[in-house]
């Protein structure tokens, strides 16, 4: 059996004792440290750490021969282990890491009593803006000013400029007040926000459903969506307003579309496509001449005047020819906001949107 060999404030007894795990493993770690090795205790459950630092506290000295006992000791064990695998749910869950669903993930979770490992901010930062919105209306505005102090720059500004200006000041000052702030609060606030994200519930869908709602109006024929908008008028006015700020059609180019942007989107739809759009809109409604008039007073003269002979040429177009012609205007704004070449205006105001 391995022993420590007499050391300063320990009996001869004591000394003749066989070493426990505790104090092996104590050898082992400070043995690696004096080496140079880059060893990540931190990873360790919070009472392993804190047994090991205690161990460290009572070691003093060992002599050559025990440790030579030890460290062989240690890598004959380390030879032995073919597999090693994670301690309980929350490493478990860290291991399989986008290899199980995101759902499983989080009711195994739940189940279990633990939280998605790592840095708690590091989650907060990939979050999407949409969920985090809710914390700096619902959270006290210091901590309100701790998480924008720690998301990304252009996140922070983005969730700012949602807000309402007197809250946005409030939160602004509050960030002022943040400099004695310890770094165990601001993790305390994260681990707080992170579970927070962790007891929502699980969203079968994405998006809201005044965004699929409007999604699919966006693709419906014109009489299709003025007749589904009328109804929703009729039972739910405050969801109908949501849906109508969610759809955007030909005819909302005037209010959503940037004239400068106005080129570029000409030269992403098919000419045919856009000369049987602009002369489907001339039979319909005043919003849809304004729309129509919108793009060819927002493009060179040259091309304007070209697609109006085009237009004057066509005539009128079959009603099922000119819906899809204009969605196909309608679409390709939206490849061109997804792909952040332009951005729209937010219903209502000169605002844009992401």
């Amino acid at each position: 059996m391995l022993s420590l060999p007499p050391m300063a404030g320990r009996s001869a007894r004591s000394t003749a004792a066989p070493l426990s795990q505790r104090e092996k493993a104590a050898i082992v770690v400070r043995f690696l440290l004096a080496e140079g090795a880059d060893l990540t205790l931190a990873d360790l459950p919070d009472d392993l750490q804190t047994a090991l630092a205690r161990q460290f506290g009572q070691m003093r000295h060992v002599d050559r021969t025990t440790l030579a006992a030890v460290i062989a000791e240690f890598a004959q064990e380390l030879e032995q282990i073919a597999l090693l695998f994670p301690r309980g749910v929350a490493g478990a869950l860290t291991a399989l890491d986008g290899r199980i669903s995101p759902q499983t993930a989080a009711r195994l979770r739940k189940e279990a009593g633990v939280r998605q490992s790592g840095d708690p901010w590091e989650r907060l930062r990939t979050t999407p803006a949409e969920q985090l919105l809710p914390f700096l209306t619902s959270e006290a505005v210091e901590v309100a000013a701790v998480m924008l102090s720690k998301l990304d720059v252009a996140k922070s500004a983005d969730l700012l400029g949602r807000l309402p200006g007197a809250t946005a000041r409030r939160i602004a000052y509050a960030m002022s007040q943040t400099g004695a702030v310890t770094p165990e609060t601001v993790y305390r606030i994260g681990l707080s926000l992170a579970m927070q994200l962790d007891s929502s519930p699980d969203r079968a869908f994405e998006d809201g459903p005044d965004q699929r709602v409007g999604a699919i109006l966006n693709l419906a024929t014109t009489a299709t969506r003025n007749d589904v908008l009328s109804g929703l008028e009729e039972t739910d006015s405050d969801f109908a307003n949501s849906v109508r700020r969610a759809i955007f059609t030909f005819a909302n180019i005037t209010q959503r579309i940037d004239p400068r942007d106005m080129p570029k989107i000409v030269r992403a739809v098919d000419q045919s496509a856009l000369v049987a759009a602009l002369a489907h809109a001339q039979t319909l409604g005043e919003e849809f001449t304004d729309a129509a008039d919108f793009i060819l007073s927002n493009i060179s003269g040259r091309l304007a005047d070209g697609l109006r002979d085009e237009v004057s040429q066509m005539g009128k177009v079959k009603t099922k020819t000119g819906e899809e012609a204009m969605t196909a205007v309608t679409t390709a704004i939206r490849d061109l906001q997804e792909s952040g070449e332009l951005v729209m205006r937010t219903p209502g105001s000169e605002e844009a949107e992401g």
